[in-house]
Formats: C-alpha cells, structure tokens, sequence
C-alpha cells in the first residue's frame, strides 16, 4: 500500500510539473504569436539557448517547492472538493510572483502582465480539471469496492456517531466502517438507534487488531476521563502501524482551529482562530507598505496644508501622540493631526457624565476641547491621515479593527470583545463603512470579529473601496 502510495504521488508530482511546463510553452506560443505574427511551426523552430533552459528548469523547482508548501501531495480522501482548489489556487498565486522574481532578476523582458496573466489563468484551470478529474476516478473506483480504508472507531458519543455517519454518506472517499469500540455504558443507546454497532471493548480491542484488517483507528473518548484507555490505544496503534486520527477539539471551542507545527524536532499541536497562513499575510503587508507609500506621497501637500493650518489656529503640537492598545495588547504611539486644544486628556474627567456612546468608548458630537479646524479634520478624516507612518512602521495595517486608547481598553468588561486585539489593528474596518459612530459598542465589537472571522484580501480591498465612500459622505464622523 505504502510502496503504491509513493508511487501514485511520484507521478502527480511529475503531472503538475509537465502541465506547467507545457502552459509556460503555450503561454510563451500565444504571447509571441499575437505579438510578433509568429506562426506555430515557426515558434517550433526557434532556438533554445542553454541559459532559457536553465531559468525554465529554475521556475519548475520553485513550482514544486509551492505545490508542496500548500499541502498539493497530502492525503485528500476526507478533504472537500473547494479545499482542493482553493490550495491549487494558492500555489500558482505563489508561482506566479516567483516568476515576477525570475523576470526582474534575469531580466526577462517577455514575462509582461498580460504573460501572467495567461499563464496563472490557464494553469489553475488546467490543475483545478485535472484534480477534479482524478477525485472523479478515484470516486467511481472506490464506490465498487476498490482502494478502500477499514475505519474503527472508538467511543459511542454523539461526534462518534456523526463522524461515522458522514463517513457512510460519503462512499467515494472510500472507507468502510467496521464498527465501535467502547464498553457499556448508559450514553450507548444513542448508537443503537443510529444502526449501528460495537465490536469490541476496550479489553478485547488488542485481539480484535490482530485478527482484523484495520487501516485507521478514530480517536473520539473524552480525554479527561478515558486518558488511560487514550494512552493504550494510541500504542496499540503505533504497535501495529496502524494510522490513528482524533478530533483535537476536545475542550469543544466553537471558532478555534488547529494544526501541527514542528518545536525544535517536537511535533505539537496550535490552536489558532484567525488565519495564519503566510503568504496571504505576507501579500497583505506588501499591499501595506506600497498603498501608505502612495498615498503619503500623494496627500503630501494636504498634510502640509493641515500643518499649517493646525500651528496657525492653536497653540500646540501639530500631531497628538497617544498611546494605543495593538496586535496582542502590545502598545504603541499612534499619529494623528491635534484636533482639540492642548491638554485635552486632562479635561477628560470632567466630561464623562456627557459621554454619548455606548460601552467603555468616549464620544461627544459638541465636544468643547475640539478646535475650530479640528472639526473639519475630523468630519473629512484628514486627521487620520499621519497613521500612514504607523502603517509602515508595521504598528499598523490599512484594514483592521481599530486600536483604542488605554482608557478605552481598561473599560472592556467581557473576554470575547478582547478577541479583537489578536490582529493587527487598522485605520479602517467593517466600523467605519457600516455606521461608525452611529452603531452601539457591542455592534462595533460583533463587526471586527465578523471581519477577523471572514478575512481576505478581497475583504480588505472591498472595505478600503466603501472607506473612501464614507469618508466622502462623511457617515457617522464626529
């Protein structure tokens, strides 16, 4: 079985790498041709040189390096079909800018936009056909009986039942259930009624393994309670060879991910319930940097305009430092155009009984420590425009929830809205385009989980595109 496997991922392994190389040649065809009028057996006949050989044979190991970093060669029998795509996706994202990096290094003038353009849309929907096509096959073989796995599972609980349930409603992906293991217990009845079986008990599941064929053993006792019938499994197990899968959920989170990640040689287990993916991250920051960038540049003489202005109108710093709560607690001084009088802070004890917002925030629409130009500022939001140098200093990002000052964060008084601070926080987010002073506290608190929950870099470049909408119409500043 081990010795099929490896060979079964050998050859996918030289299939991804023979269809990008095939869609790099026909990209390559489909460029020249439209550009230069070359006809195919002319394209044929052009010469190879030793160095475009090379830089092609270069591309293809960085190509399998990412198909391998995104999971392509791992296990799919209990993956969804949108798993799959979305990691073949992913790869050839990741392979395209590795060409752009190619093209800059080796100065390869025929790798154009339009060139990636071609070659990331033809090969992810020739790779996407391909797996698709062999989850089909694979599919049609294991609905007749062929390349199956015996699945025993142990406990009788209800997420027991339901595993076994979904394995039974999914016939394609090729397992076949042998049955339960536990010992009697009052709960089992649930089992019974689902129609289905125990096998063996737990002093009996030793000998059952040696007189069975048994490919995977599926972990669902509660840990706490049955860690010793845990703990003699799990080297039944490694005793036997046999594969054993568990749900690491077992403190019953309800958003929390997991994976396994490698400390110094030890394999463990992380918990997680935002995305940490890192090239998604890493292209997020990219944005980062290059949009606060440009647009510094650009509204350069509005922020000399509102310099000026702010020194002219009121005594005072031309920016207000305050120190604010960011990614994980950790704390920073976050920019911003001085909009009130000098010594604010100090006059805030006074003004609490006038609060307007809900929550441990502090709003006020006829706030008197904010100065006649600070009010513009803040109905345009020009006042917000420093916390670009926090963008690029890294304290920041262009989207995220936003960070709140020490008196602010003191006020919170349930963990959930803390959830908030485990992202990087932003100048803009789901708050600002959907109401911003003009909803409750806690439906702001709801909006940044729900953007933490949902988040892409679609969603970023979605809510910067309505920020600029609010901004113009100046909803809900204050």
């Amino acid at each position: 079985m081990n010795e099929r496997h490896h060979l079964t991922i050998g050859l996918l392994k030289l299939f991804d790498l023979a269809v990008v190389a095939f869609d790099l040649v026909l990209t390559t065809f489909l460029v020249v041709e439209e550009e230069h009028k070359v006809s195919f057996m002319q394209f044929l006949s052009m010469r190879i040189r030793v160095v475009n050989l090379a830089i092609l044979l270069l591309a293809l190991l960085l190509c399998h390096i990412m198909f391998q970093v995104c999971g392509l060669y791992r296990s799919r029998r209990l993956s969804r079909r949108r798993s799959e795509i979305f990691d073949v996706v992913n790869a050839m994202t990741l392979n395209t800018a590795c060409f752009v990096a190619l093209a800059s290094f080796f100065s390869i003038r025929m790798i154009t936009i339009k060139f990636l353009g071609v070659f990331w849309l033809t090969s992810t929907l020739l790779l996407s056909s391909a797996r698709l096509s062999m989850r089909l096959i694979s599919g049609y073989v294991r609905i007749r009986g062929r390349d199956q796995r015996y699945m025993l599972v142990l406990g009788t609980n209800q997420r027991a039942i339901e595993f076994a349930q979904r394995l039974q409603n999914r016939p394609e992906r090729g397992y076949r259930l042998l049955g339960f293991v536990d010992d009697d217990w009052q709960g089992a009845n649930g089992l019974k009624a689902a129609g289905f079986g125990v096998v063996s008990d737990f002093a009996g599941l030793a000998e059952y393994l040696r007189r069975n064929v048994v490919d995977e053993v599926a972990m669902f006792l509660p840990i706490g309670s049955f860690y010793r019938h845990a703990v003699q499994v799990a080297t039944l197990c490694e005793q036997h060879g046999i594969m054993m899968r568990f749900n690491p959920d077992i403190f019953g989170l309800k958003i929390t991910r997991w994976r396994a990640e490698d400390f110094d040689g030890a394999e463990h287990l992380a918990t997680y319930s935002i995305s940490r993916e890192l090239w998604p991250r890493t292209v997020k920051r990219m944005i980062d940097i290059a949009m606060a960038s440009t647009a510094l540049v650009l509204v350069f003489p509005v922020l000399m305009i509102t310099a000026i202005a702010i020194k002219l109108t009121s005594p005072g710093p031309v920016l207000f430092l305050q120190e604010r709560v960011g990614l994980n607690k950790r704390r920073f001084k976050m920019f911003k155009f001085r909009t009130m009088v000098q010594g604010a802070e100090s006059l805030m004890a006074d003004l609490e009984k006038q609060n307007e917002a809900t929550g441990p925030v502090f709003k006020m629409k006829n706030d008197p420590r904010i100065t006649p130009i600070g009010k513009f500022l803040r109905r345009s939001s020009i006042d917000e425009l420093p916390q670009l140098l926090n963008v690029l200093k890294g304290d920041m990002s262009l989207v995220g929830p936003r960070p709140l000052p020490i008196r602010d964060y003191e006020g919170f008084n349930e963990d959930w809205q803390r959830r908030r601070f485990s992202v990087m926080p932003g100048m803009t987010c789901l708050w600002q385009v959907g109401g911003r002073s003009g909803i409750s506290f806690n439906q702001w608190m709801m909006l940044d989980l729900r953007y933490m929950d949902e988040w892409s870099l679609w969603l970023d470049l979605k809510i910067l595109a309505l920020t600029v909408g609010a901004v113009v119409r100046g909803v809900g500043a204050v």
